[in-house]
């Protein structure tokens, strides 16, 4: 009798198949950071969701559109579903990139490869066939992840990007002057660090002024996206 493997199996190699077939950068990892001698740093901020508030940081994007900040944002399912305009927003905006954050910002280590891909996959898809737009870029809820999160990761063809400085800003104990002081002490070429656009950062849209004002321009660092910051090899002159 042959045995039967379950189709989640089957679809994970023909993914693995299809993955190994066209190389992309970074899947083999997890991005903490992109190279130290560019003089990028990378804003990003994750949009989960929320169970009170609107769940979309409207004077922070506001600020980031108006002075054209690069930022990149890492979007759940769920915020998705709940902000399709604001979506459709960022999308249209060309210095700002979108990846993805899982669907209802689970905890992955907690779930099997099958349920770990079906989280991963569910803004991935619906930011295709709702916003026709191909997501690249995946941030596990929370941070967490486990071995088979990133051997699920690569064969989707997705880069897993962490951060190398988190803001801490959704914590209500931390002021601006604190969340600003931890962030100046670490930024530094390559850079990557997390903030939230969802309306948990309290303090967020006034630490982003002062880094981008202040900060940034005295350490001589450029805002970048994800994709740029990864991209960029060489100190500019």
């Amino acid at each position: 009798m042959r045995q039967r493997f379950p189709i989640w199996l089957w679809t994970l190699l023909h993914v693995v198949s299809l993955s190994l077939a066209v190389p992309a950068m970074g899947q083999a990892q997890v991005i903490k950071s992109g190279p130290p001698a560019c003089p990028g740093i990378a804003l990003t901020f994750d949009l989960c969701p929320v169970k009170k508030g609107s769940g979309y940081d409207k004077p922070l994007m506001d600020y980031l559109i108006e002075h054209r900040i690069p930022s990149t944002f890492f979007m759940s399912g769920k915020w998705i579903t709940k902000h399709e305009e604001e979506t459709d927003q960022l999308l249209g905006i060309g210095f700002f990139e979108v990846g993805t954050h899982g669907e209802v910002h689970a905890h992955l280590p907690m779930q099997s490869a099958d349920e770990q891909r079906e989280e991963i996959l569910g803004p991935v898809r619906m930011l295709r066939e709702h916003f026709v737009h191909h997501a690249t870029l995946f941030r596990p809820p929370y941070g967490e992840y486990n071995d088979m999160t990133v051997d699920v990761v690569k064969a989707l063809g997705l880069q897993f990007i962490q951060w190398n400085i988190e803001s801490g800003d959704p914590d209500p104990t931390l002021s601006a002057e604190q969340i600003l002081d931890r962030i100046t002490k670490r930024a530094k070429p390559g850079s990557i660090i997390v903030f939230h656009a969802n309306g948990k950062g309290k303090q967020t849209r006034q630490v982003i002024e002062r880094l981008t004002t202040d900060v940034f321009p005295h350490k001589g660092l450029t805002p970048m996206t994800v994709s740029d910051l990864l991209n960029c090899k060489q100190r500019t002159r």
